[in-house]
């Protein structure tokens, strides 16, 4: 099995999309795809793909923010956004993913990596442990419609 990892290109755009309705499947392709560009041109923004012998498996995204809960500098590398498909799950794919999402926020001066996901995402939560991610606090987060 040949994993290739790899900053995303204008030319992966259909997969992107796709793996990125697996993280999001209220929102329209529109919404979903209406900042492509400017992710590949971004020095904030950074777009990793995952192929395993050619299709593709997996993708991550990951920004440079000034601050991020319970971190202690700035800037700070997030993973905003981060899928496998369910046939490459445990196959070391997530793992080269968050790799390279890490070591290109160690290039970009960053010393702390932080993520969220929600409460009730069980398997998500478990690949952020397995990936060496320690929970530090839970939010819940609150709207008044005025």
């Amino acid at each position: 099995m040949d994993i290739e990892i790899r900053r995303a290109a204008h030319t992966d755009k259909v997969d992107w999309l796709e793996m990125r309705k697996g993280i999001w499947p209220e929102a329209s392709d529109d919404f979903l795809s209406s900042d492509w560009e400017e992710l590949l041109v971004s020095k904030k923004d950074a777009v990793f793909l995952a192929f395993v012998d050619g299709q593709p498996a997996g993708m991550i995204e990951a920004y440079l923010r000034e601050f991020a809960e319970a971190c202690e500098t700035s800037p700070v590398g997030y993973i905003e956004g981060w899928f496998v498909h369910r046939g490459f799950r445990g196959r070391d794919v997530a793992k080269l993913l968050v790799q390279s999402a890490e070591n290109w926020a160690r290039e970009n001066g960053c010393t702390e990596m932080a993520s969220d996901t929600w409460l009730e995402n069980e398997t998500g939560i478990r690949a952020h442990v397995k990936m060496g991610y320690r929970e530090m606090e839970r939010l819940v987060h609150f709207v008044k419609h005025l």
